[in-house]
């Protein structure tokens, strides 16, 4: 229903309140001054041709039809009660409103309707005055300027009446139509953004992708050792989408801690020095930091360092920005719409984890108390009747506790100040202590944070073979591996359960969902046979990306696993999510 047709329902009601007080006026006066009878039968017929304007108010043909016969009675009334006194007059204000109500409405419908009801009120206005002037001359002369001046005045309280009502349905649909103005724009600007997005090149809006070929092209300037492209995120910090080196490199990510990167940050003008970049370059270095601007705005930087400290002089910097000119505005591109699409995905989850909670999960509570309820009421004979009721509220039970742990799924997001490998951790113990698996952690996380887009994918992808391992594989072991070195990351979930061939048709279509997750953030995905059995599933992002052959990961259930889970669980203290009440 539009909003023009809700205003009409929210109107009617008034509408025809006004014409019952009108009318209880008008009988009250003609019975005052004309007898019960006369009142009776002209109070009678105006009653009649007020009914189509209370039954059919939108009707194109009854409604206005029914406003000019109102008129008219009152008019043929007056003059047949030798228009003194016009104890009808007072009634002219319903039909005058109403009109005048009809014809503000801009919503359109055919041309030759809009013009009638456009003309409604001055057509009505018109008659009502020539019917009552024409009466004058048989009004004797000594009543005849009484007459006339009671006229006026009614005709001018009729026409205030139309345009206070033709003032407020105006003023009510602009009112309806600027509350909707900001979703109308946004509608016109995410359908411009979905058709642009389909015409760019590579049909293409991954921040990571844009980037690397910025960082691909930044490596190639002469004297270049090491080179990232950093974009702004929460907590005054920056993320590195991308970066080209031979060696680790952790890069600085807070531009409090280096003047370089908050100069060119705020003065949106390439800086050059020998301040370091990075925390871990070692011996003397050349920097250079190119901003990324669109528009004004500073949507990221491009950070470059050389071992040769005389290695970025003039013409190296104009060369810099020549080869990162333009391509500050298609990142900005891809980072709002990365930013739109994890607002609506997030959203959408804590709606879903509402309606669950408030919809099936409490009805599932309740029909397990009714269960209880018939456990308890069986005679002691029902030995059959009550072992089938506890099988069923065992899977009752059962059900409530899935329903626990999706809500929970849901909800779950990464901690701004957590990070990636913390909510993993949480979610992983949070499961294991529920389902009675051995949870085994290795965490690696360093203070460089990825994409809040790229670390809420990959935590779904690290839930999701959580669950797997929980639900079908019969695990009593699970080992959870998060290596996040920004922007290389690797998250790994291996369990001892039946491994793959046990899963059920459901896990299967979760691991095509884990596929999509990847590839959404350019990730590849492994799933593999864990010796001597269970699974191993496995994410990889910017493999490539990884600069310095760190130590071997062990295996899991090995001496030097064990270790390493030690040192995990005394580093990262577990936090328990909010239970529900069910």
């Amino acid at each position: 229903m539009g909003d023009e047709a809700v205003l009409e329902r929210q109107w009617r009601l008034p509408a025809v309140a006004l014409r019952g007080v009108l009318f209880a006026l008008v009988a009250v006066f003609g019975w005052a001054n004309e007898g019960l009878a006369d009142a009776l039968t002209w109070c009678g017929i105006l009653a009649l041709a007020a009914l189509p304007g209370v039954v059919l108010p939108r009707h194109r043909l009854l409604a206005p039809a029914g406003q000019l016969a109102e008129v008219a009675v009152v008019v043929l009334g007056t003059l047949a009660t030798d228009g003194l006194p016009p104890w009808m007059l007072p009634y002219l204000i319903a039909p005058f409103a109403t009109a005048a109500f009809d014809a503000a409405d801009t919503t359109g419908e055919d041309d030759r309707h809009s013009r009638m009801r456009a003309w409604g009120p001055p057509v009505l206005v018109a008659v009502a005055a020539i019917g009552l002037i024409a009466q004058t001359p048989r009004v004797s002369a000594y009543d005849r300027g009484t007459y006339v001046t009671t006229v006026a005045i009614a005709l001018a309280f009729g026409l205030a009446s139309a345009v206070g009502a033709w003032w407020m349905r105006r003023s009510r649909s602009s009112d309806l139509h600027h509350s909707q103005l900001p979703y109308a724009e946004a509608a016109a600007l995410l359908t411009q953004l979905r058709v642009v997005a389909r015409q760019l090149p590579g049909s293409t809006l991954d921040p990571g992708g844009i980037a690397t070929e910025i960082v691909d092209t930044a490596s190639r300037i002469p004297g270049v050792a090491r080179a990232a492209v950093l974009s702004a995120a929460s907590g005054r910090r920056l993320v590195v989408l991308a970066q080209h080196a031979d060696e680790r490199v952790d890069w600085e990510t807070s531009p409090q801690l280096n003047s370089l990167l908050a100069d060119a940050w705020a003065g949106q003008k390439p800086q050059a020095g020998q301040v370091p970049l990075s925390r871990s370059t070692q011996g003397p270095v050349a920097s250079l930091v190119i901003p990324l601007v669109a528009e004004g705005r500073t949507v990221g930087l491009v950070a470059i360092e050389s071992d040769d400290p005389a290695a970025f002089g003039p013409e190296a910097i104009t060369a810099a920005e020549d080869r990162t000119k333009g391509a500050a505005l298609r990142l900005e591109t891809a980072l709002l719409f990365e930013d739109v699409r994890s607002m609506a995905t997030t959203e959408e989850r804590q709606r879903l984890a509402r309606e669950i909670h408030d919809g099936i999960a409490q009805e599932l509570a309740m029909l397990g108390y009714g269960i209880d309820n018939a456990m308890a009421i069986l005679p002691a004979d029902a030995g059959e009747a009550k072992g089938e009721l506890e099988d069923l509220r065992s899977e009752v039970t059962r059900l409530v506790t899935e329903l626990r742990f999706s809500l929970f799924e849901l909800r779950s997001n990464v901690d701004r100040q957590g990070g990636l490998a913390s909510a993993i951790a949480d979610y992983a113990r949070t499961v294991g202590a529920s389902a009675g698996l051995r949870v085994h952690l290795s965490l690696d996380e360093g203070g460089a944070r990825l994409p809040a887009s790229t670390e809420a994918e990959l935590l779904r992808i690290a839930q999701e073979a959580i669950t797997n391992a929980r639900k079908h594989a019969r695990a009593e072991n699970l080992w959870v591996t998060c290596e996040v070195d920004p922007p290389y990351t690797r998250i790994e979930v291996t369990d001892d359960g039946q491994g793959l061939s046990g899963e059920a048709s459901e896990g299967r279509y979760g691991l095509a969902i884990m596929s999509e997750r990847a590839e959404r953030i350019r990730g590849s995905l492994e799933i593999r046979p864990h010796q001597p059995h269970g699974t191993t599933v496995a994410v990889v992002l910017n493999a490539g990306a990884r600069p310095t052959p760190r130590a071997e990961t062990p295996r899991p259930g090995s001496a030097a696993w064990a270790a390493a889970d030690r040192i995990a669980r005394t580093e990262q203290p577990a936090r328990r999510p909010d239970r529900d009440n069910n």
